[in-house]
């Protein structure tokens, strides 16, 4: 069996919970395999809203078995929190939650030099969510980082107090901030007993066995492929591979393995803290996009900046992540505009491109805007694709010739059932 893999395109905050949530009935396994809680994918359904930062999103799916992998970096105290969430709501997660061993663990210090290191930047801050995902990988590439699978190890607080003192040493190069590390550490050794509860598992063997016997696998990414390490707006990103080829080291699979690519695009952009945006809005349809969508980071409450979707930016992380079908979120946030906008190509120096330039920090870079008619009017997901008005579905169908990858699914709204399959 090969894997599948849903992972956002643009900066994060697509809506990828929700079509992982949606499309989970047809898989047997949900696979978490990157990031940590820095990631808000949200869901809802019945009259609720859940925000989920660790666990995979087909938690809600009753017979769904979900992987947290290797690649991710958990912090006990996180996930503690959410587990609480799912008990308060009557879900059964007990023998369908699993953690790979290989996870790398976040210490209150990790989180603690995260808040340092962002505070002593001053003005040239990158927009860390301070949840201490940077420290966390440098350790791990470091090697130097504790592991899901050591805090059963009769040394594991022999290695966890080596971590916090090289940790402490670090913290002093920046100023002071305040951090009750104390009151912090009690709290993540209490919550270790969440997790010791969980199943861990060698992921990577786990989900190989399960492939075999022909279960089928999801893979879910978090954030979105233009914050990826290697080729996201660097140095504004995350620190882990973001696009589909992290879902190979993220969950100990074969490249080979992977089958469809699902690609998560908003009908317009948003990124939250700092990094260059081409073409972010700064008038009124920036704000109107904002509250419209309700654009305020599920992790961080952090108001989004938001602009016209963007093309060039769009062919790249799909051209990335091989991408072999779309999914358009948030269309509806555009029914309220006469006429709305795409970047379909750069101006680069005086020159046109339609490829993304190197760095989009640098000066003397405009975005080359395509206006379209808009349509006015709601678009109800029970019409279906036929039952759209026609400039919306003119404006699909344009959408697609330019990225040339077909649009599969387009959401209507927040709720589950908000969605039109094409």
């Amino acid at each position: 069996m090969k894997v599948d893999v849903i992972l956002g395109l643009q900066w994060g905050d697509e809506g990828k919970g929700k079509i992982v949530d949606y499309l989970a009935p047809n898989y047997d396994i949900v696979a978490r395999f990157q990031g940590g809680p820095n990631a808000g994918h949200t869901l809802k359904f019945d009259g609720k809203k859940f925000v989920l930062h660790t666990v995979p999103s087909g938690i809600f799916r009753s017979d769904l078995l979900n992987l947290i992998g290797n690649g991710v970096v958990i912090d006990p105290v996180t996930l503690e929190r959410e587990i609480k969430g799912l008990e308060a709501n009557n879900i059964d997660y007990k023998d369908r939650l699993l953690v790979a061993r290989k996870a790398h663990l976040i210490l209150p210090t990790h989180r603690y030099l995260d808040a340092a290191s962002e505070a002593a930047k001053g003005k040239e801050k990158i927009g860390s969510t301070l949840k201490g995902i940077g420290p966390t990988y440098m350790d791990k590439t470091g090697r130097n980082g504790l592991r899901v699978g050591d805090i059963d190890l009769p040394d594991f607080q022999e290695k966890y107090d080596a971590l916090k003192e090289k940790h402490l040493g670090l913290l002093k190069q920046y100023p002071d901030v305040d951090f009750d590390l104390a009151g912090e550490e009690k709290k993540w050794f209490d919550s270790l007993k969440t997790l010791r509860a969980l199943k861990a598992v060698d992921g990577e063997y786990w989900l190989n066995d399960q492939m075999k016997a022909g279960k089928r696998v999801l893979a879910e990414g978090a954030q979105g492929s233009m914050l990826d390490i290697d080729f996201g707006t660097y140095p504004f990103v995350t620190s882990s591979n973001t696009v589909t080829a992290g879902v190979c080291n993220g969950l100990g699979i074969a490249p080979s393995k992977i089958g469809e690519v699902i690609g998560i695009t908003k009908a317009y952009c948003t990124r939250v803290g700092g990094g260059p945006f081409p073409t972010e809005l700064f008038d009124a349809d920036g704000e109107f996009l904002r509250k419209e969508g309700a654009e305020f980071g599920a992790t961080t409450g952090r108001p989004r900046r938001c602009g016209w979707i963007d093309l060039p930016q769009l062919r790249y992380t799909i051209m990335l992540n091989g991408v072999t079908q779309l999914v358009l979120t948030k269309i509806d946030v555009l029914n309220k505009f006469a006429e709305i906008k795409a970047a379909t190509a750069y101006n680069v120096n005086g020159e046109e491109s339609r490829n993304l330039p190197y760095d989009l920090c640098m000066d003397g870079i405009e975005p080359v805007y395509r206006t379209y008619t808009a349509w006015q009017q709601d678009v109800p997901a029970e019409k279906g694709f036929d039952g759209m008005p026609q400039t919306a579905k003119d404006y699909i169908i344009e959408l697609e010739k330019e990225l040339e990858t077909p649009i599969t699914m387009i959401s209507v709204g927040p709720e589950r059932e908000a969605l039109i399959k094409c």
